[in-house]
C-alpha cells in the first residue's frame, strides 16, 4: 500500500537521521503550520482508459493532428504520508468548480485541511475530479464541433459560477456584495479564492460524475480502506462510493454535500457499518440555491435513516457545537482548523 511505503528520498533521510520537512528551512521562517514531517509525498493517477480520438486537435506548428489514442477518465491523486502515522487514511474530495486546491493553503495564506490532518497523523490523499483540474479532460467533443464533425448543439457546457452567484450560494452573504455579520470567510482574499475556480470540464466525458465515483473506488482498491470526505457536489458521489465499496470506506464525512439520492435500502445495506456525518454551517437554514434548505433537510433525513437501521449517523450543525460564522467553504474560513478539529474528534469517536 502506498501509505505504508516510503520513497527512496524518505528512506535515505531516515537512515541518515534527517527530517524530510516541508514549509521550513534554514533560510526562511516557518510558513503556515511550520515544519511538516513526512515519510512520503507524491502523486499518481487512477482509472484512466485509452480511447480513440478522431479530433485530438491541432497545434500551431504542425496543424491538425491525425486520429489516435488518448487517455481519459483518469483521476489525479496527491498524497502525503506523515512520519508518524497515528490516524486512519483520509481521501479529500472537492466540489463543483473547484479542484483539490479546496483543501490546500487558504486564500489568505493559512494552513488548509490537507496538511493539518497530516500533522495529526493521518495519511491524506487529495484528488481532482476525473475530467477536471490536473486530471485533465477530453477535448474531442469540443474539437469535433470546431472541425465540423459534430452538431454545435452537442458541444458540452463548461459551467463556471459567477461571483454574484457564488456569493449567496456559498453563503458569504444574503446578496452580493453584502456579507453576513459574523462571516468567517476571508473576504479580503476574495480574488485569490476566485482565481482557483475552474469550469466543470468533466462534462466532456461520458458518464460525467460516474467517472469520479469509479476513480474513487479504484483509489480505495489501490490504497486500502480509508475515510472519505466529500464536499458540496461530491456529496452524492460519496454515497455512490459507499454503495460500491462499503467494506473500503471506513467512514463518510459530507461537508454540506447532497443526500438527495439516499434511500432506506442504503441505510440498511451500504451504511450498516459505515459511520456517516453530515456537517453544516451558519445560515444554511432558509438559504436559497442548491446548498440551502432542500439539501440540508435531505441530509437530516439520511442520518435518521442510518440510525433507525442500526447504523451510526450524525447531523453536525456547527453553531449548535459552538462554532459560528461558517460559509459553504468552511475549509477556507478563518476558523477552519476549529472545524477540522471537531471533525477529527468525530473520526476518533466513530472509526476504531
Amino acid at each position: 500500500m502506498i501509505w505504508a511505503r516510503t520513497t527512496r528520498l524518505a528512506a535515505l533521510t531516515a537512515a541518515l537521521g534527517i527530517v524530510l520537512a516541508v514549509g521550513a528551512n534554514a533560510d526562511t521562517k516557518p510558513t503556515l503550520g511550520g515544519k511538516l514531517e513526512l515519510a512520503d509525498e507524491g502523486s499518481f493517477f487512477v482509472n484512466g482508459k485509452s480511447v480513440k480520438s478522431d479530433y485530438p486537435g491541432a497545434s500551431a506548428a504542425t496543424g491538425p493532428a491525425a486520429p489516435g489514442n488518448i487517455i481519459v477518465n483518469q483521476m489525479y491523486v496527491h498524497y502525503r504520508i506523515p512520519a508518524a502515522v497515528k490516524g486512519v487514511p483520509l481521501v479529500l474530495v472537492h466540489g463543483s468548480n473547484h479542484t483539490g486546491m479546496t483543501y490546500e493553503t487558504t486564500p489568505d495564506g493559512r494552513e488548509g485541511w490537507a496538511t493539518w490532518f497530516v500533522r495529526q497523523g493521518h495519511p491524506v490523499y487529495v484528488v481532482d475530479h476525473a475530467g477536471r483540474g490536473r486530471s485533465g479532460f477530453n477535448p474531442t467533443p469540443v474539437n469535433a464541433v470546431r472541425d465540423g464533425g459534430a452538431d454545435p448543439k452537442a458541444m458540452p457546457t463548461l459551467f463556471l459560477g459567477t461571483l454574484d452567484r457564488a456569493w449567496w450560494n456559498f453563503r458569504f452573504g444574503p446578496e452580493y456584495p453584502k456579507p453576513f455579520p459574523n462571516l468567517q470567510f476571508p473576504l479580503e482574499a476574495l480574488e485569490q479564492y476566485l482565481a482557483q475556480l475552474v469550469p466543470n470540464s468533466e462534462t466532456t466525458l461520458e458518464g460525467v460524475g460516474n467517472n469520479t465515483v469509479g476513480a474513487l473506488a479504484a483509489l480505495l482498491d489501490k490504497i486500502g480502506p480509508a475515510v472519505v470526505m466529500v464536499h458540496s457536489q461530491s456529496g452524492v458521489y460519496g454515497l455512490d462510493v459507499v454503495r460500491r465499496r462499503p467494506n473500503s470506506v471506513r467512514a463518510l464525512i459530507s461537508i454540506e454535500g447532497g443526500c438527495e439520492t439516499f434511500t432506506q435500502d442504503d441505510a440498511k445495506k451500504s451504511f450498516a457499518k459505515v459511520p456517516f456525518v453530515s456537517v453544516w454551517g451558519d445560515n444554511s437554514i432558509g438559504a436559497k440555491g442548491v446548498n440551502g434548505d432542500k439539501r440540508r433537510t435531505a441530509c437530516q433525513e439520511a442520518t435518521k435513516l442510518v440510525n433507525a437501521s442500526g447504523g451510526r449517523g450524525t447531523f453536525l450543525l456547527l453553531p449548535e457545537a459552538g462554532i459560528a460564522g461558517n460559509s459553504h467553504m468552511m475549509m477556507m474560513d478563518k476558523n477552519n482548523l476549529q472545524v477540522a478539529d471537531r471533525i477529527r474528534t468525530w473520526i476518533a469517536e466513530q472509526v476504531k
